[in-house]
């Protein structure tokens, strides 16, 4: 997926177990999909807090995190740490596919072959691609002032 393209479609489940539809989400603004490799690991904890922490300075935007977890392993990372934002469940993979964001390869110790890179995509109210940064290196965090500075554009 490249800037300017339409984004699809997709529903996926947060930690409520509602369905929540990329669309749907749309028609209340801009939307900024998070994703990150596994619940509970150090960097993506501190991604989660560090963008819950501020989550006025990405409004309009509404933020999402991504996760190829189960619901349930997300349900109990949400509330270990009282995150302020919703967190998504794509446990097969298939949006992460979708925006090319699977991580190449084996995750540290771990040989799963569906978990998704670090990445951070801004979808715009129209559905179309904004923004995206996908790091090779999960142990980097993304770069939020970037982001911050892309939805401001969008406004």
């Amino acid at each position: 997926m490249n800037i300017g393209d339409s984004v699809p479609d997709f529903t996926l489940y947060n930690t409520r177990q509602e369905a929540v539809s990329l669309y749907d989400e749309l028609k209340k603004g801009p939307v900024v999909l998070l994703f990150f490799p596994a619940a509970f690991t150090g960097v993506c904890t501190t991604e989660m807090h560090t963008v819950s922490n501020d989550l006025a300075s990405y409004e309009p935007a509404q933020v999402f995190g991504v996760s190829t977890d189960t619901l349930f392993t997300l349900a109990e990372f949400s509330k270990t740490n009282a995150f302020a934002i919703d967190l998504l469940s794509d446990h097969d993979a298939s949006v992460a596919d979708t925006f090319g964001c699977r991580f190449p390869g084996d995750f540290g110790p771990m040989k799963y072959s569906r978990i998704a890179s670090r990445a951070t995509f801004l979808i715009d109210s129209k559905g179309i691609l904004r923004y995206q940064e996908i790091l090779d290196n999960p142990g980097l965090m993304p770069d939020l002032d970037a982001l911050r500075a892309a939805i401001s554009a969008v406004k």
